[in-house]
């Protein structure tokens, strides 16, 4: 996603009076906004770094979700809302048949090697924000294995 986009969605949140959404929506562009600052990047915020801040804030709103405490339902209710949120922003995430694939295709080399931490190391890198990395690991294992 692009980052003009997601400040858009802000904006319209803000202009339809949707404090809750537009504090959430808030957090992705302060999230995205503080990846580039820490990279070097003050302006044009590359999509990639933006889909990785939204991948990161969703995962973090899902363990908010998971680990509330059982008799804290608002609690829970505003995590859930949260997260339903930031899941529409969430870009595109690969399936293991395309993770596979793209393995097969582009590192058969370093999986003719056998070798899972190499595979790994050479994977993850092309795959961040494209592809769940517990997902990742699934594929890398049943091929190495």
């Amino acid at each position: 996603m692009q980052f003009e986009e997601l400040r858009k969605e802000m904006i319209k949140a803000m202009k339809d009076k949707d404090k809750f959404r537009k504090d959430s929506i808030s957090l992705l562009v302060a999230a995205a906004k503080k990846d580039a600052i820490d990279k070097g990047l003050r302006d044009d915020i590359p999509e990639d770094m933006v889909n990785a801040a939204i991948a990161r804030e969703t995962k973090m709103a899902k363990e908010q979700v998971d680990s509330c405490p059982a008799g804290r339902e608002d609690l829970k209710a505003e995590y859930e809302a949260r997260y339903k949120i930031f899941m529409e922003f969430m870009p595109e995430m690969m399936s293991a048949e395309a993770i596979e694939s793209f393995i097969k295709e582009k590192f058969s080399d370093v999986l003719a090697e056998g070798n899972k931490g190499a595979l790994m190391k050479s994977v993850m890198p092309e795959l961040k924000g494209k592809a769940d990395g517990k997902l990742i690991n699934e594929v890398v294992a049943k091929l190495i294995g």
